[in-house]
């Protein structure tokens, strides 16, 4: 059988973003994203092998409002910097050549009590909670499966021979074991 000389880089998005932002001090730019994806190039046993594609990981930047319980203040997700910095972020890297931005969904699940505000009531500062302590519960849904999905299908179709997988979760450590064998 041939050797497959061509590789793929996975990245999970939100896993780059709390890394690069941990780093970088700032949201990161697609560039910055970019930069890192270059870094992975850079990788000696990858020297030989030709890219296939990036595939970059990410759920669209939630909109929609949803109402703090609190007091009743209403949220618009699509006018907070959130929503702007994801959105420019995403529409930058899938104009990038050999990327493809792979997008799952985000959910609003309700209301949680923010870190700060936890900390300073576990620690007597404060005795009751305010609207302002509430932080909107937001969770990302499908992109460990695309990202398990791609492997498997990148593997099984023979379209490359090595796969670089950038995250902080083990969810698709059995697609990585399909891969392999």
């Amino acid at each position: 059988m041939p050797t497959i000389d061509r590789f793929a880089v996975m990245l999970d998005g939100e896993f780059v973003k709390k890394v690069l932002h941990k780093r970088l001090k700032h949201f990161p730019t697609a560039a910055e994203v970019m930069g890192e994806v270059a870094r992975i190039f850079g990788v000696p046993e990858l020297a030989s092998l030709t890219l296939y594609r990036v595939f970059y990981y990410t759920a669209e930047p939630l909109s929609g409002t949803a109402i703090n319980p609190l007091d009743g203040s209403k949220v618009d997700f699509s006018k907070t910097a959130a929503f702007s910095d994801n959105t420019k972020l995403i529409d930058t890297l899938d104009n990038q050549p050999d990327v493809a931005v792979r997008r799952g969904v985000l959910a609003h699940q309700g209301w949680e009590i923010g870190r700060s505000a936890a900390k300073a009531l576990l620690r007597k500062q404060k005795t009751a909670i305010s609207a302002g302590d509430l932080q909107p519960k937001i969770q990302q849904k499908g992109v460990d499966m695309r990202i398990g999905l791609d492997i498997a299908s990148l593997a099984l179709k023979r379209l490359v021979g090595t796969v670089v997988v950038v995250t902080g979760d083990s969810d698709m450590v059995p697609a990585m074991k399909l891969a392999r064998r």
